[in-house]
């Protein structure tokens, strides 16, 4: 190995970008921020989308939590000019013709709770009103004049039909018939009347002859006949009278109640209340009774009193939907809980006295779809999508313009009543909010929402890093701040946390929008400080900040380090072995990600197995590592194998793993050590790979870059730091770097290194200290180089297998016998 080779390094200034607390405001001269950082296309969106009011314009809002979605939303409707945008009150009334389609009424902002104590007050008034007129001594006259009118017209029948009963010798006698008594026709003889059994018995005494007791029981069944015709008079008679104490009721009555409705329909001119207020008046005057106060029940049982329900009048109530009365604007709803009865609304149930469920118009509820009615209503997409009958209800609402209250009842358990209530229209704007993916799930999967949500708002989780921005982060630390009453930070706190900024959005150039985990660092800074008794929050209270929150989350890190340092996994940090290399992976918990070394080795031998990936093989490999594993065999082929096959059978393997592996980021990894089995070349172990290949052998960039580093290191610090250890990255991702402060030091040090690769040449000879070696135009390489000696491996292989192949050949090849005649 050339010890006299230098490679190029990351040069310390670009290992960390560093925020100059001097460039700072105090945070006394900073303005309160009250504007969305970082999100002006989504702004731009959501703005397009408040404004258009055609068909389909509402606004889906993607984005991760923590990026602003729902503030921003409510700020931009606050912008928002509602005023004179107060929508109407909604309202049911029973309809008295049909009361399963109980009326929808819609009244100005307010008016329908006047309506509704309106409905109240006549009713009372009436209540009141009517048992008095029925008292009247001029009514009662009147009443009296025609009930005596019948009872003398009833008198003279019956009296008229006496007569003639005595005239031929009958008499009208009560017969008693169970608990009634009816008038019975009986001969009289003697002076004293008979009935037929004892006139029998005086024909048997031989007092009375056989036919005159047949001629009475002939002229009994006409005088029967008589007085039932009478009794169908009386009847008719009666019937005549009910109508006319019906008709004296109504004469008498019908002004009062035509009085008091003339005042409430020239105070609401609405032809849906004069239509309602028709049938309201027909009905009082068809249930007159009701209004007259009952007269107590005896006690059926003795100290034992049953309570009569009251009439509560419930149909001529006035049942207020929604009531914008203290409404100012265009009411703004945020329902955090979307499911079927607090989105649509429904119709309460109650038990009657026998047992069936009953609902009518006064139990029907909104919710807070048309509370939202002229307005905004936000709500989350997946706790819609989630909860049962939302999701269809709100596309068919939302498409028809239209409400249709009812119960959302899946299985028909409570399917009693055939309510179906006028339906409402409604003009909601719905914001969703929810993530990209479930926005394409429903784009490509439901024909239905592309068309009812037209706008999207995809909220980023960065935004470029300048100097208006950076004074945008520091406003928005003083606003945090102020509202929750935490220790102001002075300028190296601010810096600091611009930093973390800078490291959670994985770019020098870009700073994170995902302000909730800022706000969770300023709270723990500050909460520190206190414990310090500090005045200010400093650098060093946002450094231990962040730290407390890794040491709570990073137990399964410091286990698996823990492993390292004791053997139990496999990791050198110093030493050279051949077909073995220390790739890079990254661990992602959820709530944390931390990187590890990872032993990675290739063995070859002769054959035409070609690269075996042993996790594929072994069902632990994932799609994208797979074409990692062909891109690097492409590589192989368009460098090695253009004048002779590529006969081969090598192994690449993973070792120590057992959870699954996936990603491309190891494939220059395994390019290597198949390089090195192959040359016979050995690797630095002091040395970590990280960094994709394309076919042509250029390093492409990865994620994660610095946790990968810091993996890396804090093994070769624990096993103790030789001065020669580091990592190979891609040379793209330099501008990725925000590493650890000590990470920094050390490499400052120069006892530790960060080289930035191009090529897979450029790699291998950083790992081997030999020279890689170029193509010539025939396609041979420099004797002694790292290409030429795998090119002459290969060679090698290709005709060992050759003449293995010929020696198995010769033996099975027979001269043909001649055949004798």
């Amino acid at each position: 190995m050339t010890e006299e080779m230098r490679f190029e390094e990351v040069p310390v200034e670009k290992l960390r970008w560093r925020c100059d607390p001097e460039e700072l405001k105090f945070q006394s001269d900073l303005p309160i921020t009250e504007e969305i950082i970082g999100q002006e296309r989504a702004l731009e969106a959501i703005r397009l989308g408040l404004d258009i009011d055609g068909f389909g314009y509402n606004i889906f809002v993607t984005g991760l939590v923590g990026t602003g979605r729902k503030t921003a939303i409510k700020g931009l409707l606050e912008e928002i000019d509602t005023a004179g945008k107060i929508p109407n009150d909604i309202c049911y009334v029973n309809n008295f013709k049909n009361p399963d389609i109980a009326k929808m009424i819609s009244l100005s902002a307010g008016e329908g709770n006047e309506f509704r104590g309106d409905m109240e007050n006549l009713i009372e008034t009436l209540k009141k009103k009517i048992p008095l007129i029925f008292e009247d001594e001029r009514y009662l006259n009147k009443k009296k004049e025609i009930l005596e009118k019948f009872r003398d017209q009833q008198a003279a029948y019956f009296k008229e039909f006496e007569k003639k009963a005595t005239q031929e010798k009958f008499s009208l006698v009560q017969v008693q018939m169970g608990p009634y008594s009816r008038p019975g026709i009986f001969p009289v003889i003697d002076g004293n009347p008979m009935s037929f059994d004892q006139l029998e018995a005086l024909v048997q005494e031989g007092k009375l002859s056989a036919e005159e007791v047949e001629r009475l029981r002939e002229k009994q069944k006409e005088l029967a006949s008589e007085l039932e015709d009478i009794f169908k008079e009386t009847r008719k008679t009666e019937k005549e009278i009910r109508q006319s104490l019906s008709d004296l009721d109504k004469e008498v009555i019908s002004p009062a109640v035509r009085d008091s409705l003339v005042d409430l329909r020239e105070k609401y001119n609405n032809e849906k209340i004069n239509d309602y207020l028709e049938e309201v008046q027909e009905s009082i005057m068809e249930n007159l009774s009701r209004f007259i106060e009952k007269e107590e029940q005896p006690q059926v049982i003795p100290g034992l009193t049953i309570p009569q329900p009251a009439d509560q009048f419930t149909e001529y109530r006035v049942n207020v939907l929604v009531d914008n009365s203290d409404t100012k604007g265009a009411p703004i709803v945020v329902e955090t809980t979307p499911n079927y009865r607090n989105l649509f609304g429904t119709m309460e149930r109650v038990v009657d006295r026998s047992g069936i469920w009953k609902t009518d118009f006064s139990r029907i509820k909104a919710g807070s779809f048309l509370r939202a009615n002229g307005g905004y209503l936000i709500i989350d997409a997946l706790d819609a999508l989630i909860e049962p009958g939302v999701w269809q209800t709100l596309k068919r609402t939302l498409k028809n313009g239209v409400v249709e209250m009812q119960t959302y009842d899946p299985f028909y358990l409570f399917a009693t009543s055939a309510l179906k209530p006028e339906p409402i229209e409604a003009n909601v704007k719905v914001i969703m909010v929810g993530d990209t993916m479930m926005y394409h799930l429903l784009y490509n999967y439901d024909e239905e929402f592309k068309k009812i949500f037209k706008v999207k708002a995809d909220f980023d989780t960065v935004m470029d890093k300048d100097e208006e921005t950076i004074s945008k982060y520091a406003s928005l630390i003083h606003k945090i701040c102020n509202e929750e009453k935490l220790k102001p930070f002075d300028r190296s706190g601010v810096a600091a946390v611009v930093e973390y900024g800078v490291r959670i959005a994985g770019r020098q150039k870009k700073l994170t929008t995902r302000f909730h985990l800022l706000a969770d660092v300023l709270r723990e800074a500050s909460y520190w400080a206190v414990k310090e008794g500090s005045q200010d929050v400093s650098e060093i209270h946002v450094e231990k900040a962040i730290q407390k929150r890794i040491h709570r989350v990073n137990l399964v890190e410091d286990k698996i380090q823990e492993m390292i340092e004791d053997g139990m996994i496999m990791i050198a940090s110093e030493g050279e072995v051949v077909g073995q290399v220390n790739g890079l992976a990254v661990y992602n918990l959820g709530d944390y990600a931390f990187g590890k070394p990872s032993r990675i080795t290739a063995k070859v031998a002769m054959g035409k197995a070609g690269i075996i990936n042993i996790e594929r093989e072994s069902e632990l490999s994932g799609p994208t590592h797979n074409k990692g594993v062909f891109i690097l065999a492409g590589y192989l082929r368009g460098k090695y194998a253009q004048d002779k096959p590529l006969a081969m059978s090598a192994s690449i393997c993973f070792e120590q793993s057992y959870s699954g592996v996936d990603g491309d980021s190891a494939s220059s990894t395994e390019v290597y050590a198949l390089l090195s089995s192959l040359a016979g070349i050995p690797l630095r172990q002091d040395i970590a790979v990280t960094g994709s290949v394309n076919q042509k052998g250029e390093i492409q960039p990865i994620g994660g870059v610095n946790e990968k580093i810091e993996g890396f290191f804090d093994v070769c610090k624990a096993k103790g730091l030789t001065g020669r250890q580091g990592v190979m990255i891609p040379h793209q991702n330099v501008d990725d770097l925000m590493l650890r402060r000590d990470v920094v030091k050390t490499v400052e040090e120069g006892k530790f290194h960060i080289y930035p690769v191009e090529t897979i040449d450029q790699g291998i000879e950083i790992l081997t200290g030999v020279e890689a070696g170029e193509g010539g135009e025939d396609g041979s390489f420099k004797e002694g180089t790292v290409n030429f000696l795998v090119d002459k491996q290969l060679e090698e292989l290709a005709s060992g297998i050759k003449e293995f192949e010929a020696a198995e050949e010769k033996p099975s090849k027979k001269k043909p016998s001649k055949k004798k005649k």
